[in-house]
C-alpha cells in the first residue's frame, strides 16, 4: 500500500474509525442497560475512570443511593472498566467522573448513540439484548 493512498484515505477511515467505536460503545452500553433492566438497579452513582495517582482498591463505580453490593452481584470490575471506558467516549472526557441515576442509562446514552448511528446510515443487524420488563402479579388486587 502506498502512502500517498493512506493520506488520501485518511478523512474516511477516520470517519469508519468513529463509526465503530460508537458501534462498540453502542453495543457495550445496551448490554448494560438490558443487565441494568433485569436487575431492577436504581439509584444515583457516579462512574469514574482512575487518575495516575488511583490507590489500589480504586472502584470505577460507586453506588451513592442504594446497597453497593447489589451492583457488585451483577457487574465484574472488568464489566465497570468497560462501561467507564465506553461513557468516557460517549460524552468525550477523560478521566471520566460522572454521576447519574443507573436506570437513565439507555435514555440518557444509548438511545442518543443510536441515533447517531442511524444518522450516519448504520443498519442494525446485531440483536439487541432482550430487555425484560418487570412482571407484574394482576392477581393482586
Amino acid at each position: 500500500m502506498k502512502l500517498s493512498l493512506l493520506l488520501k484515505q485518511r478523512d474516511a477511515l477516520l470517519r469508519h474509525v468513529r463509526l465503530v467505536n460508537l458501534a462498540f460503545a453502542f453495543a457495550k452500553l445496551s448490554d448494560f442497560a438490558a443487565r441494568i433492566t433485569r436487575a431492577r438497579l436504581r439509584g444515583a452513582i457516579q462512574l469514574r475512570q482512575p487518575t495516575p495517582d488511583a490507590e489500589t482498591g480504586w472502584l470505577p463505580l460507586v453506588a451513592l443511593e442504594g446497597n453497593p453490593s447489589v451492583i457488585e452481584e451483577h457487574f465484574t470490575d472488568e464489566d465497570l472498566t468497560d462501561f467507564a471506558d465506553a461513557i468516557a467516549f460517549v460524552i468525550g472526557e477523560s478521566p471520566l467522573d460522572v454521576t447519574f441515576p443507573i436506570e437513565e442509562l439507555a435514555e440518557r446514552f444509548v438511545a442518543p448513540l443510536r441515533h447517531q448511528l442511524e444518522r450516519a446510515g448504520v443498519v442494525f443487524d446485531h440483536p439487541a439484548p432482550a430487555v425484560e420488563e418487570p412482571h407484574h402479579d394482576s392477581s393482586a388486587g
